[in-house]
């Protein structure tokens, strides 16, 4: 019997602590904003605000395009960015600020003081505050860690987040000294040429923190992770201020060589995604949850959204949802059986999951718009046309598959 509203598994309901750190988050950011007030021309701040928030609505994008396969709760990405933008960006200020007194102080040279505390102090402080939010998701949420593509995805919202906070800081400095020129040139070098320095540098932590989420006893890998981000963060500020144009330009294709390996895992993680679907689903084609077309469409991003346009083309609003549901349901379905593997869930939640995964997706099943004159042929397993293009014919009954776990 399936559960009165087979979508609650997919909803998401905010919590107390949810809320709770939206408000600090949001207090933090309108504490910092106002330093940079004090510190400037009013009217030059919200220039430099306007040109902060410009471009991160296009890298949103960026970075939420990577995460179609299994996509993340929007509560858990919003408190990510919101944590980067107030909490993380207000309290590392404050250190840095603290640190390049105390050095310039010793040193007497304010340019020396600055370069120093960018290279050594900066990365460590700044990968500090960022990284703590993820090792929130990792005590916290364990369960929506599962791989590496999903700690890049929570490491570059707070570090766009943290971005767009630190820029407008930058912006207005660069005004403030060098003019309408120098708010230009910062504003290429920073919002331009590497706005996903931030992110790619917490990424490391990100990765790690997804390593030790599915693998018991990985937790020093969080460590091996955070050297990383600091490491990268400070070779990238080192060279920028200590090399001149031609550190800049090594520093820069070092952040692109990063950008591709990054890329590569993501590819590589939904392969790995892909094969578990394979692996654990065929087993559910016995309660009629899933057949061998069903499998053929969840094999790519590609094959995912040309079943959704038939889902709209045939059924409107309700029909791209009951695909997306049953797409969405199938792949966590996959992820769970991993993760019972591994032993990062127990049997009842494994048996509650598993049942409630399967009840959405027979319950989108039935709401599959598919055509009357198709019906008889879609129940033998034969895809309606324009579901799956060039699916494989129906596996014959009495196949045998591995069982679920």
């Amino acid at each position: 019997m399936a559960s009165l509203d087979p979508r609650a598994v997919l909803r998401e309901r905010p919590s107390v602590g949810l809320i709770l750190g939206l408000v600090v988050a949001g207090i933090c950011a309108l504490v910092s904003f106002s330093f940079d007030i004090l510190n400037g021309d009013p009217v030059q701040f919200f220039i430099a605000l306007a040109l902060a928030i410009a471009p991160v609505p296009l890298l949103l994008a960026g970075v939420l395009a990577l995460d179609r396969m299994e996509p993340e709760p929007r509560s858990n990405l919003i408190f990510a960015f919101a944590w980067g933008a107030g909490v993380a960006v207000l309290i590392a200020g404050i250190l840095n600020s603290l640190n390049l007194i105390y050095v310039e102080n010793r040193l007497g040279d304010a340019v020396t003081a600055r370069n120093y505390v960018a290279t050594i102090g900066a990365p460590v402080v700044e990968e500090t505050m960022k990284g703590l939010v993820l090792l929130g998701l990792l005590r916290f949420r364990r369960q929506e860690l599962d791989g590496p593509t999903d700690g890049i995805i929570y490491a570059s919202m707070v570090g766009l987040g943290f971005a767009m906070s630190e820029n407008v800081s930058y912006y207005l400095a660069a005004l403030a000294d060098n003019g309408p020129e120098g708010l230009a040139a910062t504003v290429v070098l920073r919002g331009v040429l590497s706005p996903f320095a931030h992110p790619l540098f917490t990424s490391m932590i990100g990765i790690a923190v997804a390593y030790a989420a599915l693998h018991k006893g990985a937790g020093w890998v969080v460590l091996l992770g955070w050297l990383g981000a600091m490491v990268l963060h400070g070779l990238w500020n080192g060279l920028a201020s200590f090399g001149g144009f031609q550190g800049l330009a090594v520093a820069y294709l070092l952040l692109m060589a990063l950008l591709v390996v990054e890329l590569w895992v993501i590819v590589r993680d939904r392969k790995r995604i892909v094969g578990l679907i394979h692996h654990y689903l065929p087993p559910y084609e016995a309660n009629g949850l899933i057949n061998a077309s069903d499998i053929f469409m969840l094999s790519s991003l590609q094959k995912r959204r040309q079943a959704r346009q038939w889902a709209k083309a045939h059924g409107g609003k309700a029909g791209v949802r009951a695909m997306t549901d049953y797409q969405l349901a199938a792949t966590e379905l996959g992820l769970l059986h991993e993760r019972a593997v591994r032993g990062g869930v127990n049997e009842p939640d494994f048996r509650a999951r598993q049942r409630a995964f399967a009840d959405l997706m027979a319950y989108a099943r039935t709401n599959f718009p598919i055509p009357e004159r198709h019906q008889a042929s879609a129940a033998r397993g034969v895809p309606p046309p324009g579901y799956a293009p060039g699916a494989p014919p129906n596996v014959p009954p009495g196949t045998q598959y591995p069982p679920p776990v």
